[in-house]
């Protein structure tokens, strides 16, 4: 989350004149995060989150997030339920741009989770893998394997700037992921996104799960590795085995990993880090100026990008699957 575009005093009453919300009582925008423009509004009937959407979401896709948090919800998987207007209609536009107001939930994100965090969250994770199998849109990712080169290509010159030999070292691991990266793992619904500012703890409990611009149909295996690689490592880029145990043993349990998946979860990690990297540094590049939003560290995935060209098997991680 973040806030690109501003929003008028009165550009955000008339665009909320069209709910049955109640009268305006607060709003503010909201900093974390690098996709879209978020304010959180506190209105007479209680607490939201209106989102403007921008950069990689692409219009022709949000029917498949909003509808998809309301099927997820249906299905027990607590995450923000889209707030519909008196037309019926969840999607509107605001200042130029697609907007839409989900609601709250209630918690907090964990800045530095241990290993009981990952494996709630491991648990949560298969839950909504399993609850997706009867969503009926389907949205390839984007930002798999196959989009990866091309958003390399635009800022190939730039990459050294981070940390020298970065752009040989993204060169050669976009090679060898394209020769080595499975095709035939159990897919389905993922979110593509669950870093710990997207779960909500009360206690040591996952209250809910938010921020779905990223889902989409891709491997099961492959959304474990981007949390793997997210909530696994300490706060010097360093991997915690007892982290990466609570949460690929949590996982299982609800969901077991099939013998497929097992042989390539370490080319999936290696796979979800060189994703992040580019990402980070892209966005790094393309912030405007005076955007309320704080840009992520690229070298963090290439620290955790480095470690996984190190490993080949699960054993090498602590797993014993």
């Amino acid at each position: 989350m973040a806030v690109y575009t501003e929003v008028s005093d009165e550009e955000l009453l008339t665009f909320l004149a069209r709910y049955e919300l109640g009268a305006l009582l607060s709003c503010k925008g909201i900093a974390e995060g690098v996709e879209n423009s978020n304010y959180f509004l506190h209105l007479e009937s209680g607490y939201f989150i209106l989102t403007l959407y921008e950069k990689r979401v692409a219009e022709q896709d949000l029917p498949f997030f909003l509808s998809l948090m309301e099927h997820l919800s249906a299905q027990g998987v607590s995450c923000p339920l889209p707030v519909k207007d008196r037309e019926g209609k969840a999607l509107g536009r605001l200042v130029g741009r697609p907007a839409a107001i989900v609601t709250f939930l209630e918690g907090y994100a964990v800045q530095h989770p241990n290993a009981s965090n990952c494996a709630a969250l491991g648990e949560s994770m298969a839950r909504f893998h399993l609850a997706g199998a009867g969503f009926g849109l389907r949205r390839a990712n984007a930002l798999s394997l196959d989009g990866w080169r091309a958003l390399f290509a635009d800022h190939e010159h730039e990459a050294d700037g981070v940390e020298p030999g970065m752009g040989a070292l993204i060169a050669a691991e976009l090679a060898a992921l394209e020769e080595s990266w499975p095709r035939d793992l159990p897919c389905g619904v993922i979110h593509a996104d669950l870093f710990p500012d997207n779960v909500f703890f009360l206690g040591e409990r996952v209250s809910g799960l938010i921020d779905f611009y990223f889902a989409c149909c891709d491997a099961f295996a492959y959304d474990l590795a981007i949390s793997f690689n997210a909530w696994c490592f300490d706060a010097d880029w360093t991997y915690i085995p007892a982290k990466g145990r609570a949460l690929v043993q949590a996982y299982q349990r609800i969901r077991p990993l099939d013998a497929r998946e097992i042989s390539a979860f370490p080319v999936l990690l290696r796979g979800a880090a060189l994703r992040f990297l580019l990402t980070r540094f892209v966005d790094a590049l393309s912030v405007p100026e005076g955007a309320l939003v704080r840009p992520k560290d690229p070298r963090e995935y290439l620290a955790k990008l480095k470690f996984h060209k190190g490993t080949s098997h699960v054993r090498d991680y602590d797993l014993e699957l």
